[in-house]
């Protein structure tokens, strides 16, 4: 084993990561109690590494700070009276800057056990995370209920569509390419919106006049306010981001308090992280990791490859450009 690892930190705040981060060695220490060695083997890029990079949360303005989410890795040594872990174990870390470093070392408590070290237990971790308690502890979904998923071809959403499926539901996806409309109709969407090709208050309000029960909403602008727009009589709608609005200032505009359109439906607006479920995560992550070992959730992994932490940041401005269909992975 080599005496030093590589990682990617932040010596500034940037949504421009980019310009953010910055590739630092660090020298390897030997896990001590209750802590393991683990091996990364893939890293997850998520929309929110430039909202990380930039300050907007999960920074106490102390630098350098670790950039990057979730990884999946080996352990390769265990620290004194470690017991659940033993070399040569799979592991997940859903923990922050885990994803752009080649070493973790860390208690035990910040790992979980994932059948193999692979892209699809990868995604798990904060793209299948944030679906499932999204949707189920934030959204309460049921059964029977028409869900639209937007931004529905990437590493969240894809999960969304599975996990709503699954719930018995007739689930809608928006997407912006054909291609990814296949890719959605395969995991078993009910309906696939291409706005660029159709308009999307146009549809919903001539295929489901009744409205939507259940929003889950990552793009902003005025896909949010279509959203509203179309919400049905006790319908909830959950803001898991706003994609559209990351890489700039926030939007002023200028209208109705949203009340006025939310109290005459008695419809609810909730914005969540799942970390703010902190009681719900084991037991999401086991159910999850069980779901995908069965095959009945299958991850949606973009294809293209990223080797290395000198692709992470091309990575983060590939899902930003919005070409990607599922997560974006980057490869150790």
């Amino acid at each position: 084993m080599p005496d030093t690892y590589r990682k990617i930190v932040a010596h500034k705040y940037s949504k421009n990561f980019r310009e953010a981060s910055e590739i630092v060695s660090t020298e390897i220490v030997e896990p001590g109690p209750s802590q393991i060695l683990v091996r990364n083997s893939f890293g997850g890029v998520n929309a929110s590494d430039v909202n990380i990079s930039g300050g907007v949360y999960f920074s106490d303005g102390n630098f350098p700070f670790d950039l990057g989410c979730e990884s999946v890795g080996e352990v390769v040594a265990v620290g004194s009276g470690v017991t659940e872990f033993k070399a040569g174990d799979a592991v997940a870390s859903p923990q922050m800057g885990s994803a752009y470093s080649e070493m973790l070392c860390r208690n035990v408590e910040q790992f979980i056990k994932v059948p193999h070290c692979s892209p699809e237990y990868l995604s798990v971790s904060v793209a299948g995370l944030t679906a499932s308690i999204g949707l189920h502890e934030a959204g309460n979904m049921g059964s029977g209920e028409t869900v639209l998923i937007t931004a529905a071809a990437g590493g969240v959403g894809n999960w969304c569509v599975q996990l709503a499926k699954l719930a018995g539901n007739h689930v809608i996806g928006t997407c912006s390419t054909q291609e990814k409309a296949k890719e959605l109709k395969s995991l078993g969407c009910d309906r696939v919106i291409v706005y660029s090709e159709e308009d999307l208050g146009e549809v919903l309000a001539t295929e489901y006049p009744e409205g939507i029960n259940l929003v889950f909403e990552q793009v902003g602008g005025q896909t949010f306010d279509t959203c509203v727009d179309h919400i049905a009589q006790r319908g909830r709608i959950l803001i898991c981001g706003f994609i559209s609005e990351y890489m700039g200032d926030p939007q002023e505009v200028t209208g109705p308090r949203i009340y006025h359109k939310l109290l005459w439906k008695s419809a609810q607006l909730q914005a969540f992280l799942y970390k703010d479920w902190p009681d719900k995560i084991t037991s999401h992550l086991e159910a999850l990791i069980e779901q995908v070992a069965g095959g009945h959730i299958n991850p949606l992994l973009d294809p293209k490859e990223f080797l290395g932490l000198e692709s992470a940041a091309d990575a983060v401005e590939y899902l930003h450009s919005g070409k990607n269909t599922g997560k974006v992975v980057v490869r150790y």
